[in-house]
């Protein structure tokens, strides 16, 4: 192989990570890319590892020192992130890793945590308590005003959010979090926050720990049906830029939050490395932290990444060694919207399996793979909540969105449902 090139190993197995493989795939610096799990769209571009889990520390660990022409890893998913899989990687071998350590990466795991960290910095964000039982939770909720936000403190893949217009709604989220443990652990401690009022915007930023460099802002749609009615999601869709963050907002927040953020977390000997997601609230000029992810968003990704100009793995490497500001990051100035077709009865229950035919479209639209596999016979089924999403790029918003809607025709399964209105906010 070209000493010139890196053999990578993605781990992850959704749209996000299928986003990350096809950036890393246009490098001129890529060699063979695994993935571990990966999906039937991601194994198009890599040699994946379908049998095994992205939270499978010790098989991951094994792979990369039986894989020693694997010259890079990068660790996707906050699980992985959260259990200490790059610490791991980095005591037991000599691979290069993208991705925060655990500590680092507590910032997305424990709500609590983040709330604490916020409050002890100064970082601007909802008032909230924290409870550790459901009778304190009970407690709280009586007295507090309405609309509020109850929040599991741990992992809930993005749906351990209730907001509750009144507090029958509040002691139906206390139970299902904390007593029928809908999330696991994840619901052993909840934030209970004010519910904040303005506009959302979703920024990811590389960071070195010292270095904070912003992406394109972008716009999530969590709820399943149009209108943002029905419970919330992973992500129903998005686009990016957010018309509605100005450069003002943006420096406001970098300011205020993004810098402060990644400053603190250096305090508390917790150097992040890696990529910060910050969900934000702005209200007129007031900008403050929704929540913190540990790395890349999904489906954010989708639409942030297509319009990255320059090489994805200079800037890995860039981050890893701690010269992220000697890197100029290029970004294209169109738009890009991205449409997930779900499984029915997603978020809720849903059929695995369901035979996919993908029709043809246009070949400049991606069509990111996130609950996909081989059924019998190498046939493509669903094998998750969210299925594919449709990114489409145009030079604005109603190019991309007529784009994006005019080929997710070419998907169809059994029970398939999308929104109908992302990129109407």
């Amino acid at each position: 192989m070209d000493k010139n090139k890196v053999n990578v190993l993605v781990i992850g197995g959704g749209g996000r990570e299928h986003a990350i493989v096809r950036k890393i795939s246009e490098s001129a610096r890529a060699g063979k890319i695994y993935c571990i799990p990966g999906n039937a769209g991601i194994a198009e571009l890599a040699e994946c590892r379908p049998g095994m889990s992205a939270s499978d520390l010790d098989g991951i660990t094994a792979f990369v020192k039986e894989h020693k022409d694997v010259g890079l890893v990068m660790v996707a998913p906050d699980d992985p992130l959260a259990l200490g899989l790059v610490d791991r990687l980095e005591a037991e071998t000599s691979v290069r890793v993208f991705g925060p350590k655990k500590g680092a990466a507590e910032i997305e795991a424990s709500k609590v945590f983040s709330k604490n960290l916020m409050k002890k910095y100064g970082i601007p964000t909802a008032a909230y308590d924290t409870c550790g039982d459901a009778a304190s939770a009970r407690a709280i909720i009586k007295k507090a005003e309405y609309p509020l936000v109850i929040k599991a403190d741990g992992l809930a893949l993005g749906k351990g959010v209730k907001i509750c217009a009144y507090l029958a709604e509040a002691e139906l989220a206390v139970t299902e979090l904390m007593v029928d443990k809908a999330f696991g652990g994840a619901g052993s401690q909840v934030v209970i926050e004010e519910f904040l009022k303005g506009f959302e915007v979703s920024v990811l930023a590389f960071t070195d720990g010292k270095t904070v460099t912003p992406m394109i802002s972008s716009q999530d749609h969590k709820r399943a049906f149009d209108g943002d009615k029905g419970l919330n999601t992973g992500g129903m869709g998005t686009y990016a830029p957010n018309r509605k963050y100005t450069e003002a907002h943006a420096a406001l927040a970098y300011e205020a939050v993004f810098v402060p953020t990644v400053r603190a977390l250096e305090k508390e000997g917790r150097l992040f490395k890696g990529v910060l997601y910050f969900g934000l609230m702005i209200d007129g000029e007031d900008v403050r932290v929704l929540e913190y992810n540990a790395r890349f968003g999904d489906p954010e990704t989708q639409v942030v990444l297509p319009l990255l100009k320059t090489d994805l793995l200079d800037i890995f490497d860039a981050v890893i060694d701690g010269r992220l500001d000697q890197i100029n990051i290029e970004w294209s100035a169109d738009t890009a919207l991205c449409v997930v077709a779900a499984s029915g009865g997603y978020p809720l229950g849903y059929a695995k399996g369901v035979p996919i035919t993908i029709g043809k479209h246009d070949a400049d639209v991606a069509l990111y793979h996130a609950g996909t596999a081989f059924g019998a016979g190498g046939a493509l089924v669903t094998s998750g909540g969210r299925v594919i999403g449709v990114t489409a790029v145009a030079a604005d918003l109603e190019s991309a969105r007529k784009k994006a809607y005019d080929n997710i025709a070419a998907v169809n399964f059994e029970g398939i449902h999308y929104r109908k209105d992302i990129g109407t906010k």
